[in-house]
């Protein structure tokens, strides 16, 4: 038993490494990324501690590199599920009795792993699993990573600091318990740093976890958890499984020791989860916590006095960094007609210097979407705007999965603001464009508004600030995060929390005290030190 009220390190954002040539982050990730593509390994499962295989092995490419072999992950099944809820639930006593100094100071010291000696290491996964370029995994697995774990610990001290106000004679306090049982983390492909969040953030509220990986993004899934167990992390706290989704969906959904899932991924799923648990809801111990980022249909709206080339490189950023596979990506815009000549003059000069290819070669700016079934999709709407009357493809539209999943980036100039792919989420390296007349920048606010049923992401351009308190006042509910003057990707932990409403998500803000608030169950503690021993009041004696 520990005696201080401690205060933990003031967290920091990592700095970016930019990784020019001669400098020494550049030479050790090159050699990193030959030596693991050098490799094929075998990937496990975690559960309890102990590496679990199956006789199922999928094997794991390049989504640039189809024809490589990174290697192998095992795939387990339903009686894998119960398996790691059961390591869950047994770890679930000593972890929520360990001191939160304790708890905290393994994941600091995760932190500093990825900060330091697996710097190279997670980048390289990152690159190879999920085909990013070197400064997409530097900003995601490595510094975005290590500022979630960082800030997750101030933001946890912060809690546990904020305490009711007591009375003479009472003494009042809050004690914020872990929940009553195990979370389920669900995490996408995309963001190695969103994989490492969601199941971290509530085990370092004291809870335990199963975690579920994409298939896509294993390969880098395996490094994290790595990383989590040379930091000290207990056996059993996090559980890290691979089974199909509706196999361990269907378990979750029904166990009674489920109290919570942390999910980042499509708004269909999160709504058969949704309606899984709701269906459940009288076999649960407690009211299941459910915490869910999901889609975006992100735009980017000009107004006539907005920057022309501070408009155009965030389009070419927002839209097509990280192929478009990001849900907080621009993927539909709205142009006045007075800035549209101009603006698609220097997109178009952009647009044609763009290097698509392997992001080990690190002059491309883009890789390959992330799998076979992506690919497929993103081709079908393209090939339907080429034929559609309302579209014209001004740039890209084309496609190979010869080598790897390639599509160029592509945009789409459409004369129907309500065209498909200005209200549906596609997931890839495609901007559709919308110009309107100037003039009609009020009912252009509320085409914005009423496009989509999406709420994540959204960007104002313009000078003229009247415009920019209109659109705000205009647009409040139409992004969780909303940027003036910037591209709407990018958000940075502890400086903009991120998350959105409608069908993007709970908006419990992923990056702030307010997600880990989700993961604990508030006692009132009230001590009465001197307490009444008559239970008749003043106002009942006789005058």
């Amino acid at each position: 038993m520990y005696s201080g009220f401690y205060k933990v390190p003031m967290p920091i954002n990592e700095p970016v490494k930019d990784y020019a040539p001669g400098s020494p982050e550049r030479a050790e990730v090159k050699a990193m990324l030959a030596k693991m593509r050098s490799e094929e390994i075998e990937i496990p499962m975690v559960i309890g501690g102990q590496r679990i295989k199956t006789d199922n092995k999928i094997r794991i490419a390049p989504p640039h590199d189809i024809q490589h072999t990174l290697g192998y992950f095992y795939q387990g099944g339903a009686e894998h599920v119960h398996m790691a809820i059961d390591a869950a639930l047994e770890a679930r006593s000593k972890w929520q009795a360990l001191e939160w100094e304790d708890r905290a100071a393994i994941f600091l010291k995760a932190a500093d792993l990825i900060a330091g000696p697996y710097r190279a290491k997670i980048n390289a996964a990152t690159m190879l699993g999920q085909s990013k370029t070197v400064h997409q995994a530097e900003i995601d697995s490595a510094c975005e990573l290590a500022d979630f774990l960082r800030f997750n610990v101030y933001f946890m001290a912060k809690i546990y600091n904020d305490q009711p106000i007591s009375s003479s004679g009472i003494w009042n306090r809050i004690e914020y318990r872990p929940l009553e049982g195990f979370i389920y983390a669900l995490t996408p492909f995309n963001f190695t740093a969103i994989a490492g969040n969601l199941p971290s953030a509530p085990a370092m509220m004291g809870n335990v976890v199963v975690w579920k990986a994409s298939n896509a993004q294993i390969y880098s899934a395996r490094v994290i958890m790595e990383i989590f167990e040379e930091a000290g992390l207990p056996a059993g706290v996090i559980n890290l499984i691979f089974v199909p989704g509706p196999v361990a969906g269907k378990i979750f959904a029904s166990h009674p020791d489920f109290v919570g899932i942390h999910y980042t991924g499509s708004t269909s799923v999160f709504s058969k989860i949704w309606k899984a648990i709701g269906d459940n809801i009288s076999i649960h111990s407690t009211y299941p916590k459910i915490v869910g980022e999901t889609g975006g249909k992100d735009f980017v709206l000009a107004h006539k006095s907005a920057d022309v080339k501070a408009l155009s490189t965030a389009l070419i950023r927002g839209a097509f960094e990280y192929q478009g596979q990001k849900c907080s990506a621009a993927s539909r815009a709205y142009i006045p007609d007075n800035l549209w000549p101009e603006l698609w003059k220097l997109m178009e000069n952009d647009l044609r210097s763009i290097k698509l290819g392997p992001v080990e070669d690190f002059t491309n700016f883009m890789g390959a979407v992330i799998d076979e079934a992506s690919f497929d999709k993103l081709s079908s709407f393209i090939d339907n705007a080429k034929r559609d009357e309302a579209t014209t493809i001004l740039f890209g539209g084309n496609y190979d999965k010869s080598k790897g999943y390639f599509i160029e980036p592509t945009v789409i100039l459409t004369k129907d603001p309500h065209y498909v792919t200005m209200h549906e989420e596609l997931f890839g390296p495609v901007l559709t464009i919308y110009v309107y007349e100037a003039e009609k920048w009020h009912e252009t606010l509320k085409l914005v508004d009423t496009t989509t049923t999406y709420s994540l992401t959204g960007a104002v351009f313009a000078q003229d600030r009247y415009a920019i308190e209109e659109a705000n006042n205009a647009l409040t509910n139409a992004a969780g995060n909303y940027y003036i003057n910037d591209k709407p990707t990018g958000a940075v932990v502890g400086q903009q929390p991120f998350g959105g409403a409608r069908a993007s998500g709970t908006n419990d803000k992923s990056g702030s005290y307010l997600n880990l608030l989700r993961w604990v169950s508030p006692r009132t503690i009230k001590e009465n030190f001197v307490p009444p021993t008559d239970y008749r009041y003043p106002f009942m004696k006789e005058e």
